[in-house]
């Protein structure tokens, strides 16, 4: 392979091998390559909502602090190379390439074994373990979860410090149909005396994570017990909150990015960083944490795409993350009509994820897009238990029409997939 797209291209050719949970496969590539992750500093960052909101907070206060910083982060929204970055820049085309060849003869030998062929995500981080440790040598990397935790591709390293943001229904056909199986599954992250913070707020879930804890002998600190956020103030999609923990206080903190979820991710942030500060990165200050926070933007997370006309694309894909998006219109746009643009995948329960605009003056209009696990979007028109509906199979006259038709007193939220307003994005921006 000599480029980047021939690269990807590979890379994508193993998504027919599909999830494949488990740490076998990992294990057999990462020591053939010497044990690229065993070099690395890493915070292991799991959950089902807040994974990538928390750790692009973290990364913009480190970064601040003047540390390099790795990040592994999935899925991408505007390039594949987004998933590897350095310092907030992708990986580039020669690294991308270099650590691509030396893993494409471990696939291959790999597959002929009993273990069979490794997964696309499992090859994306092997490469990411591979240029974190032997190119861009960062002081530390916010290693994103992709699914679940005790099994995920992820979880051969022994990190500094893990985080769970939070936990929800999710991927319930590969983590368990009860919270209890799934947090089960996303506390697989917590290691042997690693301090592990939670921002998990179900109290059948937190007793989960607690008591894996202390059977590992692992500080644990959790939202909401042992740290604190207090709203102050909203200033347009501006948030101002005072931080408290048992330690100390920290007024006056802002963030730009809107909801009491991302209030909340931030002060899983900043009790993270307290606790890297106490351990080993002693440059991080108070100034810093409030200059870091105050920058942090999240690519698709309630991301404004136009004014006037007011479009909005969210990352919101399931009941948790819905709650949280209607929590978020109603307390930065109380005064709009809603128009929503819904796309899916299969395994979604449209009527169980739009329960939270019931009572909305809101309309939805659903679609479908081009990706292998999108649902059609008849199916998902008549599962949605909501009034004004309508559906449209091709999404970008789906799009086009409800731009066209929002009124002065409108917006447009456009959500239900990552994979669906990555597409969304492209073309706006590209128009």
């Amino acid at each position: 392979m000599k480029t980047s797209a021939e690269t990807i291209e590979w890379i994508h050719s193993l998504l027919p091998f599909g999830i494949k949970p488990g740490l076998k496969r990992m294990g057999w590539m990462l020591e053939r390559l010497g044990n690229p992750e065993k070099q690395l500093k890493a915070v292991h960052i799991g959950g089902t909502n807040g994974k990538g909101s928390t750790l692009s907070f973290m990364r913009h206060v480190l970064e601040a602090a003047g540390y390099n910083v790795g990040t592994f982060t999935s899925p991408f929204i505007e390039l594949f190379e987004e998933r590897i970055s350095f310092n907030g820049i992708p990986i580039d085309e020669a690294s991308l390439v270099e650590c691509g060849n030396r893993v494409r003869p471990l696939v291959k030998e790999l597959a002929k074994t009993e273990l069979g062929s490794p997964t696309e995500f499992e090859v994306i981080t092997t490469i990411a373990f591979d240029y974190f440790a032997n190119i861009a040598k960062p002081d530390i990397v916010l290693l994103e979860v992709g699914l679940g935790g005790r099994l995920d591709s992820t979880n051969v390293i022994e990190p500094i410090l893990s985080v769970i943001t939070s936990i929800g229904f999710d991927h319930m056909h590969i983590l368990g149909e009860t919270l209890s199986e799934i947090a089960t599954e996303k506390a697989g992250v917590i290691k042997q005396s690693i301090p592990i913070v939670s921002g998990v707020s179900q109290k059948t879930a937190q007793d989960i994570i607690m008591g894996k804890a202390a059977n590992v002998h692992a500080d644990y600190y959790q939202l909401s017990v042992d740290f604190h956020e207090r709203l102050l103030s909203v200033d347009g999609t501006k948030q101002q909150f005072t931080y408290e923990s048992d330690v100390r206080s920290l007024a006056n903190v802002t963030i730009q990015m809107p909801g009491a979820h991302q209030r909340e991710n931030a002060s899983v942030a900043i009790k993270t960083l307290d606790v890297l500060r106490e351990k080993e990165y002693h440059s991080i200050t108070d100034e810093h944490i409030r200059k870091g926070l105050a920058a942090t933007t999240w690519i698709g997370r309630f991301e404004k795409l136009s004014e006037k006309p007011l479009v909005i694309v969210d990352g919101a894909h399931n009941k948790e993350g819905m709650e949280s998006l209607a929590q978020t219109l109603e307390q930065h746009y109380p005064l709009k009509r809603y128009r929503f643009l819904v796309a899916a995948t299969k395994e979604k329960d449209m009527n169980a994820l739009l329960k939270p605009f019931e009572k909305m003056d809101a309309s939805f209009a659903f679609t479908t897009f081009d990706f292998f696990r999108a649902a059609d979007a008849q199916t998902l028109c008549e599962q949605a238990a909501v009034t004004t509906k309508r559906y449209e199979t091709n999404w970008t006259n789906a799009f086009i029409a409800e731009v066209t038709a929002l009124e002065e007193d409108e917006m447009l939220i456009i959500c239900g997939s990552l994979y669906f307003i990555s597409a969304v994005r492209e073309r706006w921006y590209s128009k």
